[in-house]
Protein backbone atom coordinates (compact mmCIF):
# COMPACT_ATOMS: atom_id res chain seq x y z
CA UNK A 1 0.00 0.00 0.00
CA UNK A 2 1.54 3.05 -1.22
CA UNK A 3 0.59 6.82 0.56
CA UNK A 4 1.20 10.10 -0.37
CA UNK A 5 2.41 11.95 2.60
CA UNK A 6 2.50 15.98 2.04
CA UNK A 7 5.30 17.10 5.13
CA UNK A 8 4.41 20.55 4.29
CA UNK A 9 0.56 20.37 4.39
CA UNK A 10 -1.22 21.75 7.47
CA UNK A 11 -3.12 18.63 7.70
CA UNK A 12 -1.23 16.81 10.31
CA UNK A 13 0.06 13.13 8.84
CA UNK A 14 -2.26 11.31 11.32
CA UNK A 15 -4.96 12.32 9.76
CA UNK A 16 -3.46 12.45 5.85
CA UNK A 17 -2.52 8.32 6.64
CA UNK A 18 -6.35 8.33 8.02
CA UNK A 19 -7.99 10.08 4.84
CA UNK A 20 -6.10 8.29 2.67
CA UNK A 21 -6.90 4.77 3.94
CA UNK A 22 -10.52 5.19 4.22
CA UNK A 23 -10.54 6.60 0.85
CA UNK A 24 -8.94 3.84 -0.44
CA UNK A 25 -11.62 1.50 1.25
CA UNK A 26 -14.41 4.08 -0.06
CA UNK A 27 -12.96 3.26 -3.96
CA UNK A 28 -12.30 -0.33 -3.99
CA UNK A 29 -8.36 -0.75 -3.41
CA UNK A 30 -8.58 -1.44 0.01
CA UNK A 31 -11.06 -4.32 0.59
CA UNK A 32 -12.80 -6.58 3.56
CA UNK A 33 -10.06 -8.82 5.08
CA UNK A 34 -7.08 -7.10 3.39
CA UNK A 35 -4.50 -6.72 5.35
CA UNK A 36 -2.48 -4.01 5.98
CA UNK A 37 1.21 -3.03 7.21
CA UNK A 38 1.62 -2.90 11.21
CA UNK A 39 2.15 -0.17 12.72
CA UNK A 40 5.94 -0.73 12.80
CA UNK A 41 5.90 -1.25 9.23
CA UNK A 42 3.92 1.17 8.09
CA UNK A 43 6.29 3.99 10.17
CA UNK A 44 9.43 2.66 8.55
CA UNK A 45 8.13 2.35 5.08
CA UNK A 46 6.83 6.22 5.52
CA UNK A 47 9.95 7.39 7.29
CA UNK A 48 7.49 8.84 10.30
CA UNK A 49 7.06 8.08 13.97
CA UNK A 50 5.20 4.90 14.81
CA UNK A 51 3.12 7.02 17.13
CA UNK A 52 1.94 8.52 14.46
CA UNK A 53 0.99 6.19 12.47
CA UNK A 54 -0.65 4.03 15.77
CA UNK A 55 -2.76 7.09 16.14
CA UNK A 56 -4.27 6.57 12.62
CA UNK A 57 -4.63 3.29 13.20
CA UNK A 58 -6.29 3.51 16.01
CA UNK A 59 -9.04 6.04 15.16
CA UNK A 60 -9.61 3.66 12.33
CA UNK A 61 -10.27 1.16 14.75
CA UNK A 62 -12.41 3.49 16.73
CA UNK A 63 -14.58 4.03 13.64
CA UNK A 64 -14.79 0.42 13.08
CA UNK A 65 -13.00 0.66 9.36
CA UNK A 66 -9.49 -1.65 10.55
CA UNK A 67 -9.53 -4.09 12.97
CA UNK A 68 -6.26 -5.13 14.89
CA UNK A 69 -5.34 -7.71 16.36
CA UNK A 70 -2.46 -8.56 18.22
CA UNK A 71 -1.48 -11.72 16.93
CA UNK A 72 -2.72 -11.87 13.72
CA UNK A 73 -2.01 -8.20 12.53
CA UNK A 74 -4.58 -4.91 10.74
CA UNK A 75 -7.60 -6.19 8.66
CA UNK A 76 -9.32 -3.76 6.46
CA UNK A 77 -13.42 -4.04 8.04
CA UNK A 78 -16.05 -4.89 6.30
CA UNK A 79 -18.40 -1.73 6.65
CA UNK A 80 -20.99 -2.42 4.55
CA UNK A 81 -22.33 -4.66 7.12
CA UNK A 82 -23.22 -1.96 9.37
CA UNK A 83 -26.28 0.41 9.34
CA UNK A 84 -26.26 4.28 9.30
CA UNK A 85 -26.60 4.95 13.24
CA UNK A 86 -28.34 8.23 14.04
CA UNK A 87 -25.39 8.51 16.02
CA UNK A 88 -22.97 9.00 13.10
CA UNK A 89 -25.67 10.79 10.77
CA UNK A 90 -24.89 13.41 13.80
CA UNK A 91 -21.61 13.39 13.85
CA UNK A 92 -21.58 13.56 9.94
CA UNK A 93 -23.89 16.67 10.28
CA UNK A 94 -21.63 18.21 12.97
CA UNK A 95 -18.13 17.90 10.69
CA UNK A 96 -20.18 18.98 7.57
CA UNK A 97 -21.63 22.10 8.59
CA UNK A 98 -18.19 23.96 9.23
CA UNK A 99 -17.82 23.71 5.27
CA UNK A 100 -20.85 24.64 4.06
CA UNK A 101 -20.95 27.83 6.04
CA UNK A 102 -17.48 28.46 5.21
CA UNK A 103 -18.34 27.82 1.84
CA UNK A 104 -21.58 29.84 2.21
CA UNK A 105 -19.07 32.39 3.41
CA UNK A 106 -16.69 32.73 0.41
CA UNK A 107 -20.07 32.79 -2.00
CA UNK A 108 -20.28 29.48 -3.01
CA UNK A 109 -23.85 28.76 -3.77
CA UNK A 110 -25.70 25.10 -2.63
CA UNK A 111 -25.96 24.37 -6.08
CA UNK A 112 -21.61 24.65 -6.64
CA UNK A 113 -21.50 22.56 -3.19
CA UNK A 114 -24.05 19.96 -4.34
CA UNK A 115 -21.91 19.47 -7.95
CA UNK A 116 -18.62 19.35 -5.58
CA UNK A 117 -20.42 16.60 -3.40
CA UNK A 118 -21.69 14.67 -6.37
CA UNK A 119 -17.64 14.69 -8.29
CA UNK A 120 -16.54 13.14 -5.58
CA UNK A 121 -19.68 10.57 -4.75
CA UNK A 122 -18.87 10.18 -8.16
CA UNK A 123 -15.39 9.18 -7.86
CA UNK A 124 -16.74 5.78 -6.48
CA UNK A 125 -18.48 4.31 -9.09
Amino acid sequence: MLLQLNFESEIPIYAQINHQIIEGIAKGHLVPGQRLPSVRQMAEDLGINLHTVNKAYNILKNEKLISIHRQKGVYVSDVTKEPISQEYENELVESVKPMVFKAYCKGMTQEDFKRILNDIFSELK
